[in-house]
């Protein structure tokens, strides 16, 4: 089992800055790939960016391609998502996920309770 923590959420005005972060305990050892969501009210959840945890390779949603930034801290099983030049589109409860092992599925294995992000214009 992972357990994943999200933190970092908050008000912002458009064109600002916010990082979050994401902590994973528990069976960190073999994690696998680290994913961000987000969900719009009255909207469905959408995958926003992806890093695999051992090689670091990272992909990203068009929509927030140039803007957003996913990395990790390895020694604290942290990642982050740096989001930059925010948009009042961007408003959502963004989601942490994980998956172990050597395989992920379109559905992560693993969700943090999610941290509210308000842009505001």
């Amino acid at each position: 089992q992972v357990q994943l923590v999200e933190s970092g959420g908050g008000s912002v005005q458009a064109g600002g800055s916010l990082r979050l972060s994401c902590a994973a305990s528990g069976h960190t050892f073999n994690l696998y790939l680290m994913r961000w969501f987000r969900q719009a009210p009255g909207k469905e959840r959408e995958f926003i960016a992806q890093l695999s945890w051992s090689a670091g390779n990272t992909a990203y949603a068009d929509a927030v391609k140039g803007r957003f930034t996913i990395s990790r801290d390895i020694a604290k099983n942290t990642v982050f998502l740096q989001m930059n030049s925010l948009k009042p589109e961007d408003t959502a409860v963004y989601y942490c996920a994980a998956d172990t092992g050597f395989w992920a599925g379109a559905t992560p294995a693993y969700w943090g309770q999610g941290t509210l992000v308000t842009v505001s214009s």
